[in-house]
């Protein structure tokens, strides 16, 4: 099975670190999916949900606000100002990052569409943990 390495990083630190099958990204110019030997490239991200699909098969979501994306063949690089992982082992833990997602995205666009979309995304994500 092909996999690639996704990096996340944030002024702050690293928010993901590992292989994956693939990843989706909230580009400028629309959504677009990475997969393992994709052809290199370099997009900027807006505010959104970046889903990874891990090796194991699951499934993580992680909200960004802005930054850009550098891809080749085996690595992906992920540069941004601020990201929520939804993440956590108990409800409250899980409604307490969809808060902070919420948040983030909210400071980094001003499209009412732009943040329906990704509440909507969050959700469904905090759906299928439960």
């Amino acid at each position: 099975m092909e996999t690639m390495k996704l990096e996340i990083v944030t002024p702050v630190g690293e928010i993901f670190n590992g292989e994956v099958k693939s990843a989706t990204f909230p580009g400028v110019e629309g959504e677009f999916g990475v997969l393992p030997e994709h052809a290199s490239l370099v997009s900027l991200l807006e505010a959104g949900v970046i889903e990874i699909e891990k090796v194991d098969g699951s499934k993580e979501s992680i909200v960004i606000d802005s930054g850009y994306v550098k891809v080749d063949e085996n690595k992906t690089l992920v540069v941004v100002e601020g990201a929520v992982p939804i993440i956590g082992e108990t409800e409250s833990e899980i409604a307490k990052a969809i808060k902070e997602a919420k948040e983030l995205v909210q400071k980094a666009s001003n499209s009412d569409f732009a943040i329906a979309n990704v509440e909507a995304k969050v959700e469904t994500a905090a759906k299928t943990r439960f």
